[in-house]
């Protein structure tokens, strides 16, 4: 008797369905960005956040381990199209945010699925994203307020697009989109 696989056919063809979905706004997010961190740099934590899109939805539709790390890296390949001078980094960023929410959910063992978890792996997000964006943007060269917007809008960011993450994933699996 075959065993069945890990992660079926009509499951990695929903992830490939999110990353393409998801890979686009990560390309506008990539194309806007040099306008964002030279104009408003303080919004780049907004711009960055849409990054948590594709594992959030991935997970909420698929519940299933490596659905939010394959999906984003296939998100990461997509936006690298429109992009190709963010390639590594999209990429990276797939990585570590794909990481970062398998890894909440493995501490679950891939059992409680409730918004919690994924607002845990959004705030660790958005605070990595707070540390590494002052530091290469030298946040201490602008006034306080714009330093204080910025921190609180980095963390904010990846927590506002997990929430619409989510809703688009409960759209999907009330829509029939999760495999049974």
């Amino acid at each position: 008797m075959a065993s069945r696989p890990a992660l079926s056919t009509r499951t990695l063809l929903v992830c490939a369905a999110i990353g393409v979905a998801t890979g686009i706004l990560g390309g506008i997010a990539g194309l806007v960005t040099v306008g964002v961190i030279t104009l408003v740099p303080y919004l780049y934590g907004l711009v960055l956040g849409v990054h948590v899109l594709p594992g959030i939805i991935a997970q909420e539709v698929l519940r299933r381990p490596m659905v939010a790390l394959i999906t984003h890296v296939i998100a990461a390949l997509i936006s690298s199209a429109f992009t190709p001078m963010w390639a590594m980094r999209f990429i990276g960023t797939a990585l570590l945010f794909g990481a970062i929410q398998e890894g909440v959910a493995a501490l679950t063992r891939y059992r409680a699925w409730g918004r919690w978890r994924f607002f845990v792996s959004a705030a660790i997000i958005g605070v990595i994203v707070a540390v590494v964006v002052a530091v290469v943007v030298d946040l201490a060269r602008f006034a306080p307020w714009v330093q204080l917007s910025y921190l609180v809008i980095s963390v904010l960011g990846p927590i506002a697009w997990t929430a619409v993450g989510i809703a688009i994933g409960n759209a999907l699996r009330r829509a029939g989109v999760a495999p049974r």
